[in-house]
């Protein structure tokens, strides 16, 4: 049998320990191309380039066993470039990560790593975007191994419904401590943010944003009450962000009264 083809990308940058746990695993299960950015791009969200040049380089690394590019962009314009201008053929999964930190609850919307993941799942690409809850870059990745190839096998021998990526966020624990996996839903959650005003030694104003990540969500059905509670969470996420529900409620306007 033909392995998958898969797709790896990030937002942390090519040279980050997360890429390169995760392109470690998903040489276990197929061919891997690596498209990534060249530099950090944490909560870039789904920004594209369109009003500067974007380069595209291919990485030569001793040993190599996949094919790397790094790219100038942000992580969207990379599975962009990789669709459009790398793969002979469509792959057969897209997963970004492995994130370092939270894209759990709202963080989502901010998040250059998921967007990465829509992007594939807009080009009709499964897709899974994968982080753990550890900023630190020498996080231990390997508790997290095992469950993310777990749910790559699964993904590619299930499917995914169309329009629908996974998100997929695993608490920082050891293997033995983490309870199992729930398939939750987003967590209502915001962030209360300050901006910290401080002064350049010129004497110029300049801003510095600060905040702190407030959960509203009780339920115990949430990707946070899961993290907290020591499981993995997978929330699927739809990027029809049209909200059906309201469609109706909206038709009882008078906005076509003359």
């Amino acid at each position: 049998m033909n392995k998958p083809l898969i797709l790896v990308t990030n937002d942390d940058g090519i040279s980050a320990p997360g890429i390169r746990a995760l392109i470690a695993v998903m040489a276990e299960i197929g061919d891997v191309v690596v498209v990534a950015p060249d530099k950090p791009q944490s909560a870039m969200g789904h920004a594209i380039t369109i009003n500067s040049t974007l380069y595209l380089n291919k990485v030569s690394l001793e040993n190599a066993v996949v094919t790397e590019y790094n790219c100038s962009g942000t992580p969207v314009d990379c599975v962009k470039l990789a669709v459009n201008e790398i793969l002979k053929r469509k792959p057969d999964l897209c997963v970004s990560g492995i994130n370092h930190g939270s894209n759990s609850s709202i963080n989502v919307i901010y998040s250059g790593t998921m967007s990465a993941a829509v992007e594939a799942g807009i080009e009709g690409i499964p897709a899974i975007g994968f982080s753990l809850l550890d900023y630190d870059w020498n996080a231990d990745f390997e508790p997290a191994k095992s469950f993310i190839k777990k749910i790559v096998l699964q993904t590619l021998e299930k499917g995914l419904p169309e329009g629908i990526v996974l998100n997929v966020n695993i608490p920082k624990l050891s293997q033995k401590d983490i309870l199992g996996v729930k398939i939750c839903r987003q967590a209502k959650a915001i962030w209360m943010e300050k901006f910290d005003k401080r002064k350049t030694p010129q004497g110029k104003d300049y801003y510095w944003l600060t905040g702190e990540f407030v959960n509203e969500d009780k339920g115990e059905d949430t990707d946070e009450w899961a993290l907290e509670k020591g499981y993995i969470s997978i929330v699927p996420v739809q990027f029809d962000m049209t909200a059906h529900h309201t469609i109706q409620q909206l038709n009882s306007w008078n906005l076509n009264e003359k």
